[in-house]
């Protein structure tokens, strides 16, 4: 009797695996992900959630501006040298406005990205 009881709770818990492993391969293949952004996307949309504060002269900033390469003219910029009356409140350059918020310093595409929520 003992070999029928284990026979029955190895079959059940196979078929439990089956199904499971069913399901888990079904979540991930109907799961329709959104397709990344592209370079110039990504840019376009950080550009449009946030001001750079930049400045002539500032290496950082040069730095900053590098990173977006080509794709750059999507970022809104205001440069602080031309434009210092812009530029209240912000302490130092390069600095990124974001929801009302001023985060001093270089940042990466992906920090950018985060902050933007793009």
């Amino acid at each position: 009797m003992k070999t029928t009881t284990t026979k029955n709770y190895k079959s059940f818990f196979i078929t439990i695996g089956i199904v499971l492993t069913i399901i888990i391969i079904a979540y991930f293949s109907l799961k329709n992900p959104s397709p990344p952004l592209t370079d110039e996307e990504l840019v376009k949309c950080i550009g449009e959630n946030s001001i750079l504060y930049s400045q002539l002269g500032c290496s950082h900033c040069e730095i900053q501006e590098e990173l977006f390469g080509d794709n750059i003219q999507y970022i809104n910029k205001i440069d602080c040298f031309y434009e210092p009356e812009k530029c209240e409140g912000v302490e130092g350059t390069p600095s990124w406005k974001i929801n009302d918020f001023i985060y001093i310093g270089v940042k990466t595409i992906e920090e950018l990205k985060e902050l933007t929520k793009c």
